[in-house]
């Protein structure tokens, strides 16, 4: 098993190595000749690790399906790590006086956040972020990275969105049908667009491409036209870098208060859209786009809903925080808010710690906790997983006025359900949903304890399901000067919410029971 899954890893460490050329490029452009040579040599090691390892296991046999569950797990674990060696190692070979020269000449701040990626753990935190589409930082100043380092941060989310092993199938050819489907299987959740596992893939990045390059150029056009004396340069870097961000739903942003720093409602209102396609299903669009189906918008059960909760969850949290009498402007603050949390895009335009327990609770339980359609790049539990829980507790209700030779089928998105297979399909999902929610109360707790009452439960509560539901938003909470224990609780908890909690459960097992069983069970032969 171990040699199986180390030759998958090896195909996607050669893949992470090849990422970093386009940062690099980037940083050349803007004359950022230490950022370029960080990139550089940190994908020449990972590449090279890459190549040694699939060399050594170039004849494992294929993966099986629990396998396949370990080596998605594995390979996030490990590729994130690696993903931030970038980081760390431009903090190290930049000067001081460079580092500072990123500071823009409008803002005082007393050094480069580039600086505190001289420590790992904020490298491998950073990376988790970004690569699981998550959003939470460790830079305080975001422009005081560098240009190339922005784009990078922006640049892994929108990889991280459709997914390694996805982009590896799309890439790399694989020996069997049946091992790309598992793999396939253990990342994503998309449905198959093709016959073949292999054009389902490129499929998906054909389709997520289309749709980052209509944001970009939404994005480049809308600002020009709400800020016309917005610096084009300017204009066309945040554009490109946001809409790489909201279609993975990764929430990282250019600017030093996320899309707060434009000071402007009409650029919210701008950037609604692209957060709304990126909670859309990869399915959804590839039928409307490639098959012109546009019925789909009403037909499809998860597009629809989650249009009606956006309106409807705006609404309400807007009319929460009004009678809070906290923020400025609670109908801007919450319907921006709300969908950007019911995304789990991230980008944030409000104080939420400022915010009164009402409204963090009703954006924890109804947007950030369930998430946008399953086979988008959205974290949280995934609206079709709500909607069979909702659909499940209502037939079990109504099924106690049938009688017992009664066989009715349950309707769900355009799909018939025998009650044998609704109550599989309810049993899975709400044993998602239930570990998701433990997973988000331990977590919380640890944070108010090493939070040293600085903040309260609720606010603990927030962080926690934001970074499970690889969100983005923050109450504060996370920051370089956080514990490293929260911190590494948190890395914990967006790896585990990027991959749906199974194949990290999986390999966690196999760590603690198979493994070691094997290795005593080799020593007795000896």
């Amino acid at each position: 098993m171990v040699k199986t899954v180390f030759k998958q890893i090896g195909s996607l460490l050669k893949l992470l190595g090849l990422i970093g050329i386009v940062p690099s490029l980037v940083s050349v452009i803007y004359g950022e000749w230490y950022s370029a040579g960080g990139f550089v040599l940190s994908g020449v090691i990972t590449f090279c690790l890459g190549v040694v390892i699939n060399f050594i296991f170039i004849k494992a046999e294929e993966p099986r399906h629990t396998q396949a569950l370990i080596i998605a797990a594995s390979a996030w674990l490990i590729l994130t790590f690696l993903g931030g060696l970038p980081f760390f190692i431009i903090a190290w070979i930049t000067p001081v006086e460079v580092m500072n020269g990123f500071i823009p000449p409008d803002v005082s701040y007393d050094f480069s956040s580039l600086v505190y990626f001289k420590k790992p753990i904020h490298c491998f935190f950073e990376s988790m972020s970004a690569y699981t589409t998550t959003g939470l930082t460790m830079t305080i100043h975001e422009p005081s990275v560098g240009k190339g380092v922005l784009f990078y941060r922006h640049f892994a989310q929108w990889i991280g969105g459709a997914g390694f092993v996805v982009m590896v199938l799309a890439i790399f050819k694989q020996q069997s049908g049946k091992s790309a489907l598992l793999l396939y299987g253990s990342e994503s959740s998309v449905e198959k667009l093709k016959p073949r596992i292999i054009e389902t893939a490129k499929a998906i990045w054909k389709v997520y491409l289309v749709l980052t390059l209509f944001s970009a150029v939404y994005l480049i056009t809308g600002t020009y036209l709400i800020l016309p004396n917005y610096p084009i340069t300017e204009n066309i870097f945040d554009s490109i870098n946001h809409a790489m961000a909201g279609q993975s739903t990764g929430g990282f942003s250019t600017l030093d208060d996320s899309i707060a720093g434009y000071h402007s409602a009409k650029m919210e209102i701008l950037y609604l859209l692209p957060m709304i396609l990126g909670a859309f299903s990869i399915p959804f669009f590839y039928k409307v786009i490639y098959e012109r189906k546009i019925s789909e918008f009403w037909k499809d059960t998860q597009t629809r809903s989650l249009i009606i909760a956006f309106i409807i969850g705006s609404i309400i949290l807007s009319v929460l925080l009004f009678k809070a009498q906290i923020v400025p402007a609670p109908v801007r603050e919450g319907i921006f808010q709300f969908i950007s949390g019911m995304s789990t895009t991230g980008w944030q335009t409000s104080n939420i710690g400022m915010w009164d327990w009402k409204s963090i609770l009703f954006i924890i339980a109804f947007a950030m906790f369930i998430g946008g359609a399953s086979g988008a790049t959205v974290g949280g539990i995934k609206m079709i997983r709500a909607l069979v829980i909702k659909k499940g507790v209502l037939w079990q209700i109504n099924r106690t006025f049938f009688s017992e030779n009664t066989i009715r089928k349950i309707k769900l998105n355009r799909k018939s359900f025998l009650p044998e297979e609704m109550n599989e399909e309810f049993t899975k999902a709400a044993a998602l949903a239930i570990l998701f929610f433990l997973f988000i109360i331990i977590s919380a707790f640890i944070a108010t304890l090493f939070s040293e009452n600085q903040f309260s439960f609720t606010d603990a509560l927030f962080e926690s399901t934001s970074a499970q539901a690889t969100v983005g938003l923050s109450t504060g909470i996370t920051d370089p000067s956080m514990s490293p224990y929260l911190e590494l609780i948190y890395i914990f908890q967006m790896w585990a919410g990027r991959l749906e909690i199974i194949p990290v459960l999986t390999l966690l097992r196999a760590l603690l029971y198979t493994l070691p069983f094997k290795i005593f069970k080799t020593t007795n032969d000896l």
